[in-house]
């Protein structure tokens, strides 16, 4: 609760860290902040012909049985690449001044999660266009899996962004490791293509309850599995304290390592 107090108290420094990212994320380039839009189109172009064309798998509507996932994934897939570089890129600013460390993973957190939303707008626009449809009364369950997402990737910010500054190969290995963790989740694939011996094994991976939750709402258009929510829910909180923890103990020495 103390902790929580003091990130209140620089409310206002996490609301412009925030503001900071999302102006000068796509800062320079022709587009601007179009690419918000464009990035996850192109990933959904590309993975639709791969997926439908070349390895066809005769899911109905593949396009947006990939996009509904997609986006939740690449909001996800930041933590473990830019994500790792929180501390390293503002490290002449923590050694001049004093402010709780927690700030920084928190602040690009918030900004990646409003990333996400803007980008559920093309998602919407996509079914509305297509004639997919959504069923009204399962749609509020939007918010509470999105919450538990973004719980997950605060947590999962926490350590890699400390862990980097002690150990900068963290930041290469992020990269493998997230192109091996998106095909060890089911966004381009559905469950089904699971063993059903591995299920309980593959439903420990934080992101497959999460993803087959925005799965079931935006596609199956159903209330997402009660287990799933939970189960997620579960290991974002447990991922979130360890996060917590291990920050709160290295943080300790940023100033002397950076």
């Amino acid at each position: 609760m103390q902790k929580i107090r003091e990130l209140y108290h620089y409310r206002e420094m996490i609301a412009s860290l925030v503001r900071k990212d999302l102006k000068g994320r796509y800062q320079g380039s022709i587009l601007g902040f179009l690419w918000t839009f464009i990035n996850p189109l192109l990933q959904l172009l590309v993975y639709t012909a791969v997926f439908s064309v070349i390895l066809k798998n005769g899911i109905p509507h593949y396009y947006m049985h990939l996009f509904v996932t997609l986006v939740p994934w690449i909001f996800f897939a930041s933590s473990l690449t830019t994500g790792s570089r929180l501390v390293l890129d503002q490290k002449n600013m923590i050694k001049k001044i004093y402010f709780p460390r927690e700030v920084l993973p928190l602040a690009y957190t918030v900004s990646s999660f409003c990333n996400m939303l803007f980008s559920f707008v093309i998602v919407f626009i996509v079914i509305a266009v297509m004639g997919l449809g959504v069923n009204w009364s399962a749609l509020p369950w939007l918010i509470p899996v999105m919450l538990i997402q973004f719980v997950l990737v605060l947590g999962v910010n926490l350590i890699t962004s400390a862990v980097t500054v002690y150990v900068r190969d963290l930041e290469h290995i992020m990269g493998v490791l997230n192109m091996a963790w998106m095909y060890l989740s089911p966004v381009v694939y559905g469950i089904s293509y699971v063993p059903e011996s591995w299920r309980r094994v593959y439903m420990l991976n934080p992101m497959t309850p999460l993803l087959l939750s925005y799965r079931d709402i935006l596609y199956y258009k159903t209330a997402p599995d009660g287990a799933h929510l939970l189960l997620s829910l579960g290991m974002s909180l447990l991922v979130l304290c360890i996060g917590m923890l291990l920050f709160g103990k290295l943080q300790r020495r940023f100033a002397e390592v950076l």
